[in-house]
């Protein structure tokens, strides 16, 4: 059965494209969630295998005014110092009270690599602000040492340019309805961190345990199944939901751990919502659908179910009263997320309304927030 979704006739007014997604959402079948088989090396670790988390403090430029508020000695004082020291090590000496720092924001370095990573190799960076910068976007991060631990020896570093969402000009939506811009003061660089020396790594034996990267007791069993079907019973064992024993001969260990994880399984899958807390983007699993509720978040009423009759020829679709978005029972939760969106709700709001859906039992998945 299709589900008609209402859109506040001002929001199809302002974006022409609204009326292609409604069409294009009203002759699109839908199509329940498949299961699909997973090679066990992508569910599981080997139990040595645990990451290495490094972090550091760093400074990102070039941002067009919207670092952090200090000027000499008032304001993000560990900003000013932080560009002072930096000029230093290049031989320029500038006094303290005689910088501003709007281009300038210090922010929080982290980074996950794996204990195997040798010299040279690439990882992921975060960001976060530490000062009072409004907006991180377009900013380039200065070389930042990394370290493993509090008072260690720096093991890598990182720089690049600063990659934030869009997320459909969320920015410019939210501008619009809530007079200021979506959380910017966050952001990423892929592959942003290099390793510059080696990690204390642990000894590469045959692992006699396999950790599920998410426990699952159903998922673990079809994995010692599989292993016992393909090497002889006995191989593996489960332990718990979250590890499975293995029983690998010495002298062949290492291969049959790579055959292994060239094995494939269907794990058990949880319905599953995960919601991006700085842009809004919402990412639903399968075929999802949200029962009769009504969420009542800030200035927004979203009611799931109890939808008026629409005269037949009326050409718009109006809101009952400002800031009330109606939905039919059954409604996806895709179809929820465009809704939020195209009244330009808050990334904030979004995941507390899915929260909120999921606490009265109104979405039957897990809703995470990132």
């Amino acid at each position: 059965m299709t589900q008609m979704i209402l859109y506040p006739a001002s929001a199809l007014r302002r974006r022409p494209w609204l009326y292609a997604l409604v069409l294009l959402s009203l002759l699109l079948p839908t199509r329940p969630g498949l299961a699909q088989e997973t090679r066990v090396r992508d569910l599981t670790i080997t139990g040595r295998e645990v990451p290495v988390r490094l972090v550091g403090y760093g400074l990102v430029v070039g941002l067009d005014g919207t670092g952090d508020r200090a000027m000499g000695r008032h304001g993000a004082t560990h900003t000013v110092r932080s560009v002072v020291n930096l000029l230093r090590n290049f031989s320029v000496e500038v006094p303290e009270e005689f910088l501003r720092t709007r281009n300038v924001a210090a922010v929080l370095v982290t980074g996950e690599v794996s204990p195997y990573l040798r010299p040279g190799g690439r990882f992921n960076i975060n960001v976060a602000s530490l000062g009072d910068a409004t907006s991180l976007r377009g900013g380039m991060l200065w070389t930042t040492p990394l370290i493993a631990e509090a008072g260690g020896t720096p093991v890598a570093t990182a720089q690049g340019q600063i990659v934030m969402s869009d997320g459909d000009d969320t920015r410019a939506l939210a501008s619009r309805r809530w007079g200021r811009p979506g959380v910017e003061t966050s952001a990423r660089l892929p592959d942003g961190g290099v390793l510059e020396y080696d990690l204390a790594r642990p000894e590469f034996t045959p692992s006699p345990l396999l950790v599920l990267r998410e426990p699952d007791l159903g998922t673990a069993m079809r994995i010692a199944r599989v292993i016992n079907d393909t090497f002889g019973e006995a191989t593996a064992r489960v332990e718990d939901p979250g590890a499975i024993a293995l029983d690998l001969p010495e002298s062949e260990g290492i291969g049959i751990l790579d055959l292994i994880g060239d094995l494939t399984v269907t794990p058990n899958t949880r319905p599953r919502i995960l919601i991006d807390g700085r842009d809004g983007t919402v990412v639903a699993g399968g075929d999802l659908r949200v029962r009769e509720a009504v969420v009542s978040h800030g200035g927004m009423t979203l009611t799931i179910g109890g939808l008026p009759t629409v005269p037949d020829g009326d050409d718009e679709l109006e809101m009952i009263i400002p800031g009330d978005l109606r939905l039919a029972p059954g409604t996806s939760v895709q179809e929820v997320a465009a809704a939020l969106h195209a009244v330009a709700a808050r990334p904030s709001a979004i995941g507390a309304i899915f929260e909120a859906l999921r606490s009265v039992g109104a979405i039957d998945a897990e809703v995470v927030i990132r």
